[in-house]
C-alpha cells in the first residue's frame, strides 16, 4: 500500500468511563480496507482517541503503508502530535511517545484535525466497541 488514509476516534461514556476505539481505513482509491472496533476498558476520553490513533498506526505498518493521512476529531491530539501544544498529562505521555515511534515507519504523514460530522464511521465504531462489551456483559 502507499498511502492510507485513516480515520479514528475514541469514545468514553463519563470521563473516565467505559471506553472504546473505532478505526476506518481507506486505500488510495477511497476503498474501506479495514473497519476496527474494540473496547479497551474503563479510561478517559483522551486516552481512547490516543489509543485509537496509535492501533491504527500499527495496523498501517502491517499493512505496510509508506505514508498515511490521519484524521481525528481530537483538536488535543493532533495539536499535541503536530508540537503545537505541550503534553502536560502523566497518563498521555506513553501513548504520545509511542504514537511518534511508530509515525518514524512512514515515509510521510499528514495528522488533520477534522469535525465530528466528519468523523461519524469511526465515532460508530467506538461506541459500537462500548455497547458490545456492555451487551455481552449482561
Amino acid at each position: 500500500m502507499e498511502k492510507l488514509a485513516i480515520y479514528t476516534d475514541g469514545a468514553s461514556q463519563g470521563n473516565p468511563g467505559n471506553a472504546g476505539i473505532g478505526i476506518v481505513i481507506y486505500d488510495d482509491n477511497n476503498n474501506i480496507v479495514e473497519e476496527f472496533s474494540e473496547y479497551i476498558g474503563y479510561t478517559t476520553n483522551n486516552i481512547a482517541e490516543y489509543t485509537a490513533l496509535k492501533t491504527a498506526l500499527i495496523k498501517a505498518i502491517n499493512l505496510k503503508a509508506k505514508a498515511v493521512d490521519l484524521y481525528l476529531d481530537s483538536e488535543l491530539v493532533v495539536k499535541q502530535i503536530n508540537g503545537e501544544y505541550k503534553v502536560k498529562n502523566k497518563g498521555l505521555k506513553p501513548l504520545y511517545v509511542a504514537v511518534k515511534d511508530l509515525l518514524k515507519n512512514f515515509e510521510s504523514y499528514t495528522i488533520n484535525h477534522i469535525p465530528r460530522e466528519m468523523n461519524k464511521e469511526a465515532d460508530r465504531l467506538a461506541n459500537s466497541g462500548i455497547r458490545d462489551y456492555l451487551s455481552n456483559k449482561s
